[in-house]
């Protein structure tokens, strides 16, 4: 049976600032949705990780379709009116349209799909993050899909170590997409050069060499790019297949435990740590540190199992508590050097104004 797999993200409002959605939000949003269960979709899941709200589809109609994008659009709506209606901090942030013009790609949510052919067991897992870019998920996919050290199955499954192809999207290209296909394991030092500079080039999927099925989906919206002006961080969303012909939830989770260092924190101007936290969790630490959840799910006839939370674990306690040590490490440096972004992602923010009146005052 083929399902597609569509997860859309915003943030529509939360209370005390960046912190959380109220549960009447996100009721609203559900309520929207419940309507056309059984009809448009088969079936749906609603997250929140930090002040964003996800809505996981799974329908039959593959990715693009006007109709589930209308709907997701029209809740995140009916979440804005609610926000509103309780006075909630940066009602409609993410929604940077007036009205949906066909699909949300373009109009401020984060959008992840795929069509799959269902497995006899098909689990994969959600990932959305929060006070982050599209750009964090490059690290660990690469970790999971082409090395051997996160991902053993490259050197003892013999499907597996066929190897990836990775799509790779070039989002500083804002005029249409730009795109670059490489194979692993012969393209592998190759991707890693373009994967190093995560502000720039971004997966946005990987596909297995052996069967040519999909493995994963990303986001990669960049709102400065929609918007030409700083409305918040992107707060990507990745879907990921496991097990299998692909990497084992095990080596696809391994690589969250660094804790490596991605864009985000307070105003999306700084460099933090990427937490693996709890789903469902809240913001707060200097609007921080940048987080990420997974919350794993099997599919069958269109339908999903309950959510698993896969970093609700005391190992990944121990991980929160170095990931704590990194942020704080690297706030104590404030907003000198590394700690924050390169001046090029600052350029839709106000220190702009602050750079063009000191100019003037320069000498030679």
């Amino acid at each position: 049976m083929k399902t597609t797999l569509s997860v859309i993200k915003a943030d529509i409002g939360s209370i005390a600032g960046h912190i959380k959605p109220s549960e009447a939000l996100i009721e609203s949003v559900r309520d929207c949705i419940n309507r056309q269960l059984g009809q448009l979709i088969t079936d749906f899941y609603i997250g929140n990780t930090g002040d964003d709200v996800a809505i996981l589809f799974c329908h039959e109609h593959g990715p693009g379709c006007t109709e589930l994008h209308q709907l997701a659009w029209d809740a995140f709506i009916c979440g804005t009116d609610k926000a509103k209606e309780q006075g909630l901090y940066g009602a409609g942030q993410d929604l940077l349209a007036d009205a949906f013009s066909g699909n949300v790609k373009g109009l401020g949510p984060a959008v992840a799909e795929m069509e799959i052919e269902e497995r006899k067991a098909e689990p994969f897992l959600l990932f959305t993050a929060d006070k982050t870019d599209p750009g964090a998920y490059n690290l660990p996919l690469y970790l999971s899909f082409a090395d051997p050290m996160h991902c053993s199955g490259l050197i003892l499954s013999p499907k597996i170590s066929e190897g990836f192809k990775f799509v790779i999207l070039d989002v500083a290209h804002v005029e249409e997409d730009r795109i670059i296909e490489l194979n692993t394991p012969e393209d592998t030092y190759d991707i890693a050069a373009l994967l190093r500079d995560n502000e720039r080039f971004v997966i946005s999927a990987i596909y297995s060499r052996a069967t040519g099925a999909q493995a994963t989906a990303a986001s990669t919206t960049r709102l400065h790019n929609i918007a030409g002006t700083y409305t918040g961080k992107d707060d990507p969303v990745l879907l990921t297949r496991c097990q299998g012909d692909f990497p084992a939830t095990g080596e696809i989770l391994s690589p969250y435990s660094i804790g490596h260092f991605v864009a985000g924190f307070m105003r999306g101007s700084h460099v933090g740590p990427l937490m693996p936290a709890k789903m469902g969790c809240s913001i707060s630490y200097f609007d921080g540190p940048p987080v990420v959840s997974a919350a794993g799910f099997c599919v069958h006839n269109g339908k999903l199992t309950e959510p698993v939370d896969c970093f609700d674990h005391p190992y990944w306690d121990y991980i929160r508590d170095k990931v704590s040590r990194k942020a704080f490490d690297i706030r104590e440096q404030g907003f000198s050097g590394p700690a924050m972004l390169h001046y090029s992602e600052l350029e839709y923010g106000g220190i702009v104004d602050t750079m063009n009146k000191l100019e003037k005052k320069f000498s030679c």
